[in-house]
């Protein structure tokens, strides 16, 4: 009894919680006893009160276990590292290895052209074979026995669509078995020219080793690059980074790593940035696998690939083009708050890039392996998982069917590569604006051109068409910082749950403290009261 306050009945206990409570209300079902109309409206008010308040909890339970979040942003100006700079001169190697089969292709497309638009081509697309690059090792290989396929003919289709007559032109594609063919069209005969001509190119390339060092044939990068400055200094040989695109011919990646204090933005402004003049002449050697004649830039992240089919902007000859680039860093939680990865460790998809976790590097490899899963060979522009061979329709008569149905599937989001490439936490993003003008103008071309040539090596007596002047530059060191939030916090939870509380009851923390005495007292008092009558229930039997 000194611990447990007892009552004669849950009536007089009731009536003690009424009169004694901080609830609002509760009194009146006691005070207005004599008049029952009264005791059920207050009865009907405290139960609608009670039934608002749990239901606004079950909303807010419910929003905070969805996990949304909140966008804050934040401005900063500080120094910070210059951005990593990928250009590519659009002028793939002519390997000799796969020359001639590279010859074989061209007269092919000079027919295909022919057959579809009757023109005559071959004076103005295709030439001698003499920039093929002997590799060192590559010679003393035996060639395979390689030969073009001329299964996958260049066809004009026509269809009535609306009641309109359309033309396509594409190649048809089956399985191995030649059933489930499809037609592979477009209705530009350009883009299925040059589709069709990358198809059979990625089966010629296939004949190359994976790994081809062409360091000792290499052109220099003074031979692409005229000019180089950074931050009015001149760049350094070991300020860039090599590698060959198969497509993008040569490239060079400048400030790859981000770690040289010499690549440190402390000024904004034109003159501040990077500076390049650059050879933009296209020697054809594979024509058809780009329409464009110019440079390629792309401007990313550091330690990261750079995907050039997918990103960057091309740089037109003869002008001169300043890029200004602002940064955005978006910082994103993960966790219950949307998936999201840090360094791609806990990522299920092995990336086949050895630089950082990219989401674009992650759907590649997530694509390869499933093509080499379902199609027995890898794709010719993506790297090799372990023990797999590049598709070769000698080999893989019907790789490009399943290529193209994975393809499709994946550009539908059918592929769960997307469920299993989260994004990365924290990436910062490149905003880019351009201005471009004619360089050098015609009383400035003789004397730039002459500097050029006595300078660079520069020997081009063409009309402004082979060179261009790039600057590249941030407009401003301030950036901005996209911070991912939650919305409802455990903090801002009880909070809101307080808020409802004292709205519908207008009570505090400690009128729940008193609603739990209620019911272990309503607990005590039901066990007091079983033990009373098995007490009495006992007495009745020994009694007789």
């Amino acid at each position: 009894e000194g611990l447990i306050e007892f009552y004669g009945s849950f009536k007089e206990m009731f009536e003690f919680f009424c009169k004694n409570t901080t609830i609002h209300g509760t009194i009146r079902l006691v005070c207005s006893g004599s008049n029952r109309m009264k005791t059920a409206f207050w009865t009907l008010l405290l139960l609608a009160s009670s039934g608002m308040l749990y239901w606004q909890f079950a909303l807010m339970f419910s929003q905070y276990w969805a996990h949304p979040v909140v966008l804050t942003m934040s401005m900063h100006s500080e120094p910070k590292m210059f951005p990593a700079i990928t250009i590519c001169n659009l002028d793939p190697y002519r390997f000799e290895l796969v020359s001639e089969h590279l010859v074989q292709l061209d007269r092919m497309a000079e027919e295909s052209i022919t057959f579809l638009y009757g023109a005559n081509t071959s004076a103005r697309l295709f030439h001698v074979n003499d920039g093929n690059i002997r590799v060192q090792g590559l010679s003393n290989l035996s060639r395979p026995g390689f030969k073009l396929s001329q299964n996958f003919s260049l066809l004009r289709m026509s269809d009535l669509r609306s009641g309109k007559k359309h033309s396509s032109v594409g190649f048809r594609l089956c399985n191995s078995t030649g059933g489930n063919c499809f037609y592979k069209t477009y209705s530009s005969g350009m883009d299925a020219l040059l589709e069709w001509y990358r198809f059979h190119y990625m089966n010629i390339m296939s004949q190359l080793p994976v790994i081809i060092n062409i360091s000792r044939h290499e052109e220099h990068i003074q031979d692409m690059v005229y000019s180089c400055q950074y931050d009015g200094e001149p760049c350094r040989p070991s300020d860039y980074d090599h590698f060959h695109h198969p497509v993008f011919g040569s490239c060079y990646t400048f400030n790859s790593q981000g770690t040289d204090p010499f690549w440190t933005a402390t000024k904004p402004g034109i003159p501040y940035g990077l500076s390049l003049i650059l050879r933009a002449e296209q020697k054809d050697h594979i024509p058809l696998l780009s329409t464009v004649a110019g440079v390629k830039v792309m401007i990313h992240n550091h330690n990261q690939t750079p995907f050039l089919e997918h990103e960057g902007f091309d740089i037109r000859p003869g002008i001169a083009t300043a890029i200004g680039i602002q940064q955005d860093e978006v910082n994103r939680l993960g966790g219950n708050y949307g998936r999201c990865t840090t360094n791609g460790d806990d990522v299920d998809v092995k990336l086949l890039y050895n630089n950082s976790y990219t989401l674009q590097a992650c759907l590649h490899s997530c694509f390869q392996h499933i093509m080499v899963r379902e199609c027995g060979c890898g794709y010719y522009y993506y790297p090799l998982p372990a023990g797999a061979e590049y598709c070769d329709y000698n080999k893989q008569p019907a790789w490009g069917h399943c290529f193209y149905q994975l393809y499709n599937r994946l550009r539908n989001h059918h592929l769960n590569c997307f469920e299993q490439c989260p994004k990365p936490c924290r990436e910062s993003l490149y905003k880019v604006s351009a201005g471009t003008a004619k360089w050098p103008s015609a009383k400035s071309q003789d004397w730039v051109r002459q500097a050029l040539r006595h300078q660079n090596g520069y020997n081009s007596t063409s009309n402004r068409k082979d060179i261009a002047k790039v600057t590249i530059f941030y407009q401003q060191l301030n950036y901005q910082a996209v911070h991912e939030a939650p919305l409802l916090s455990e903090n801002l939870l009880l909070s809101s749950m307080g808020s409802q509380w004292s709205l519908w009851f207008g009570s505090s923390v400690l009128s729940v403290v008193e609603m739990l005495e209620l019911l272990v007292d309503t607990l005590v008092l039901s066990l007091l009261f079983c033990y009373q009558r098995l007490r009495a229930t006992k007495t009745l039997r020994v009694s007789p």
